[in-house]
């Protein structure tokens, strides 16, 4: 037994571990610095393939995980936050953009690495702030990937002197066994940056050269399609239609290349002699690698880009659109794919509250409708929207429970606070509408009737509350402080508990003089207890901003 080949292999995958463990956080430490920035590009997303690509490309340079991105595109297509058309720029840009690894470990810096890793270190144990910790993480993730990639390199020397291992190597020359490899191999690690890492600590300790590893990159950018699919499990039909056009555009991309090398492996222009010719590329066959692997995601960009179109629609011919109009009482904006990147995850919170404040008013005007028509189908409606109201209260307080589980920054941290406390304020604006209903019933089995004051005060009171909802959700969405809507909302609310006081006032006139039953007072008071708390609530939701955004509104106050 030749203990030192042993040594070599455990040095192999020590190597190896450090090498993903690195990637994994540098990743996680930029996607975090990156934070709302992040959010902010993808919120940037037009009809405009091209720009889309552009974006596609910038998200994942700086994250450094074209999963990441995917899983991110497909999460939106599955809340409807895109379309097919939308995501596949960004699935072509992000092909692009998770090559800058690559060239970054192509450069020979293994002497220096210690030192991120070091200095990574004193910032994560002595920083207090999240946002400085997680440039600390950057910096150690940095130093520990090129630690590993330097260790993997140093020990795959053993290689050399394997027949089994030559053998190997060779059959890899072949462009369907070199394609299968890639595919095979990067799909089990779902990672192309970290196999073509690896394929670079192999090539670095010169156990393969550039010719027996074309095809295997090119087929490494294929198994990089396998985490999409993953995403896509269990998501709607547009999902899955997103996961199979980008693996049939990266399969053809693979398959055209991978002949027009073979072609140009018959003239002067081969790939390693363009490679030798290269002054920084010359003898360095880490760096002719990163060099495929980059050309092949731009080659891949450059001509398949504009045939998207006819690739999608072959791509719904092969996996057809299934109409289910059926309305379901779930989220639209939640989807646990998201929570991989916490940024993103938050944006889609603020979504879902939007979405449910909107219900919360659409309801209460729904049942003050009821109340002052009588109109029974409207009673089901206001019951129906309460069960979605109470449904999507609960489901939203458990994605904000397992945000605030995950690593984000403190803006992110505070703004999950304010969405629980606001879900809250329009769960109970919900509940009040389904009151206004039974009282609605009430007054119909009954057949109670108010005075053409009483009414004429309800209106009043109605159009109130209706604009408090108004301005407060305005406000709400916007998610920052405009001082004239914040100053109307101010004074709405005044008015409104002004405007209760006085009602009562003559309500008790009304009933002592004899022009109002005790059965009409009790339903009308009721009411009038409702709106005020209706209104409150609404003033609650509007001023539920982190309070970092409120301070204009203070300091003008």
């Amino acid at each position: 037994m030749d203990w030192t080949i042993i040594f070599q292999l455990i040095g192999v995958l020590g190597g190896l571990g450090l090498f993903l463990i690195g990637m994994k956080q540098m990743g996680e430490g930029l996607e975090l610095a990156a934070g709302s920035k992040l959010r902010i590009m993808l919120q940037k997303i037009t009809s405009n393939k091209f720009i889309a690509m552009l974006v596609g490309v910038m998200v994942t340079a700086v994250i450094q995980s074209s999963s990441a991105t995917d899983a991110m595109v497909v999460g939106f297509v599955n809340a409807g936050l895109m379309d097919i058309y939308q995501s596949i720029g960004i699935l072509f840009g992000s092909k692009i953009g998770t090559t800058v690894t690559s060239l970054i470990l192509s450069f020979d810096i293994k002497a220096y690495v210690p030192i991120f890793a070091f200095v990574g270190a004193l910032i994560i144990t002595f920083a207090k702030k999240n946002n400085h910790k997680y440039y600390g993480q950057i910096l150690a993730g940095f130093g520990i990937l090129f630690m590993g990639m330097a260790m993997m390199s140093n020990n795959f020397g053993f290689l050399k002197d394997s027949d089994v291992f030559k053998n190997v190597v060779s059959t890899m020359s072949s462009p369907v066994l070199g394609l299968l490899i890639g595919m095979v191999f990067t799909g089990i690690i779902q990672s192309s940056s970290a196999s073509v890492g690896i394929l670079m600590a192999l090539a670095g300790s010169g156990v393969v050269s550039i010719e027996n590893c074309i095809y295997i990159i090119f087929g490494m950018n294929v198994g990089a399609c396998v985490p999409v699919f993953l995403s896509a499990a269990g998501a709607n039909r547009e999902s899955k239609q997103v996961a199979l056009s980008n693996f049939l555009t990266s399969l053809l991309a693979a398959v055209v290349t991978s002949v027009l090398v073979i072609v140009m492996s018959t003239t002067p222009f081969s790939v390693p002699t363009i490679c030798e010719s290269i002054p920084f590329l010359r003898g360095n066959p880490a760096a002719q690698i990163s060099m495929v692997h980059i050309a092949f995601n731009v080659f891949r960009t450059i001509v398949f880009l504009p045939l998207s179109t006819p690739i999608i629609k072959l791509t719904k011919l092969i996996l057809r659109d299934v109409d289910d109009e059926k309305e379901k009482m779930e989220t639209v904006y939640l989807d646990t794919r998201i929570l991989t990147t916490p940024p993103m995850a938050v944006l889609q919170v603020e979504n879902e509250c939007k979405r449910l404040g909107e219900l919360a008013r659409k309801n209460y005007n729904y049942a003050m409708q009821a109340f002052f028509e009588g109109d029974s189908k409207l009673f089901e409606k206001v019951e129906k929207n309460e069960k979605v109201i109470d449904f999507l209260t609960h489901e939203i307080t458990r994605y904000i429970v397992k945000i605030n589980g995950l690593d984000i920054v403190d803006d992110d941290r505070k703004t999950m606070g304010v969405m629980y406390s606001a879900i809250q304020d329009m769960e109970r604006i919900g509940d009040h509408a389904e009151n206004i209903v039974e009282h609605a019933k009430e007054m119909l089995a009954n057949k109670v009737k108010f005075t053409d004051d009483a009414m004429k005060e309800l209106h009043h009171l109605d159009e109130l509350v209706s604009k408090l909802l108004d301005d407060g959700l305005t406000l709400f969405n916007a998610q920052s402080v405009d001082f004239d809507v914040a100053k109307t909302v101010i004074e709405t609310e005044s008015s409104l508990d002004s405007h209760v006081k006085i009602y009562k006032f003559n309500h008790i006139n009304r009933m002592n003089s004899g022009v109002c039953s005790a059965e009409n007072g009790t339903i009308y008071l009721d009411m009038l207890t409702i709106l005020e708390r209706v209104g409150d609530h609404a003033n609650n939701v509007a001023f539920s901003i982190p309070r970092n955004k409120l301070g204009s509104i203070v300091k003008k106050g």
